[in-house]
């Protein structure tokens, strides 16, 4: 693993922690298919059993731009196809009806800085 993919993969740990600690439930890590890329599926049971898909976008403290501002609308146009994939791959041949609380995307940000502890940053519905 190179060194940018392996910041991505730090940085994507720290996103499972984040969601963890809030009660979400992990499915899936790194999800493809041809058309790209879930970083993670997930489900909310605080938010009536949503499906949550995570576009995580991490970025040291001295990068061009904030993780957050990294989602261009190409990117969320993709995810939105890629969460119809998963539901029709994943989970529509288990469960046999759409999650209870639907789908949402999120977007989470992790920021090394030079010093201190990792900023992690988490917008729920953010497309």
């Amino acid at each position: 693993m190179n060194q940018r993919g392996a910041l991505g993969r730090y940085g994507e740990d720290l996103a499972v922690r984040r969601l963890r600690a809030a009660g979400v439930t992990v499915l899936a890590r790194n999800w493809r298919c041809r058309a790209g890329e879930i970083d993670i599926v997930a489900l909310d049971p605080a938010d009536g059993g949503t499906l949550v898909v995570c576009e995580v976008k991490t970025r040291r403290a001295a990068a061009y731009q904030h993780p957050m501002a990294a989602l261009t609308r190409h990117k969320a146009e993709r995810l939105r196809l890629l969460a119809q994939r998963w539901l029709g791959e994943c989970w529509l041949p288990v469960h046999r009806a759409p999650p209870p609380g639907g789908v949402r995307i999120d977007l989470i940000g992790v920021l090394l800085p030079a010093r201190g502890g990792p900023v992690v940053e988490h917008a729920k519905g953010a497309l």
